[in-house]
């Protein structure tokens, strides 16, 4: 047994919770299909995978938390809301950004709606390219 000095332990714990956050908002956006009661659940979830955290480690705040709750709270946004979002939130790749789009196209986003946001994502992106 290696006992690991409490500042390594928790850059190594800093690494592996910011890790699992982005892989939870990679794998949002990996859903095809979500209603509100799917994204409340995500939601549930995510403060059950904190409490446990918070249980396991001393690091505060946890590290990118607003990342993943910023992410699942977008899914309720009005189109005009959602648009400003896009403009603001760059830390999220273009596929999370489109695929949230698309995933509230019917629920509370129609198909010109879409097409709007889904070029707006095409603007912040192009200057990348």
């Amino acid at each position: 047994r290696v006992r690991i000095p409490l500042p390594v332990s928790n850059i190594l714990w800093e690494h592996c919770i910011r890790l699992a956050n982005r892989t939870l908002v990679e794998g949002y956006a990996n859903v095809k299909k979500c209603s509100n009661e799917g994204r409340a659940l995500m939601q549930l979830d995510f403060q059950q995978f904190l409490m446990k955290l918070e249980k396991l480690t001393d690091i505060r705040p946890i590290p990118d938390k607003e990342f993943v709750e910023t992410y699942i709270k977008a899914y309720y946004l009005t189109e005009n809301d959602m648009e400003r979002w896009i403009k603001e939130h760059r830390e999220y790749s273009t596929k999370q950004l489109t695929n949230l789009v698309n995933v509230c196209l019917g629920s509370h986003i129609n198909k010109k709606a879409r097409q709007k946001l889904l070029a707006a994502i095409d603007d912040i992106d192009r200057p990348k390219r």
